[in-house]
């Protein structure tokens, strides 16, 4: 298993994790409980792990996921 990504943004996660599952790879996520040790501060970045040979692909998913976050967001001065 090899590191994918370290993320606190749970709504990235939740969609990266969904996106690796549509294209067949199986992510191992590290650290999501440790919020209870923490109290819930979300300090600590949840871990997501691929295996090797899917490496290459998650890290295109992956790279989607972080395309969608950087794109700005519409200000509620503009019409929609």
């Amino acid at each position: 298993m090899v590191e994918l990504v370290r993320t606190n943004n749970l709504v990235m996660l939740s969609w990266l994790v969904a996106q690796l599952r549509e294209e067949n790879i199986e992510p191992v996520i590290l650290d999501y409980n440790i919020s209870i040790v923490e109290g819930s501060i979300g300090a600590f970045p949840k871990r997501v792990m691929v295996d090797e040979v899917d490496y290459p692909q998650a890290r295109v998913i992956l790279a989607e996921a972080e395309a969608i976050e950087r794109k700005p967001q519409p200000s509620k001065d503009e019409p929609s």
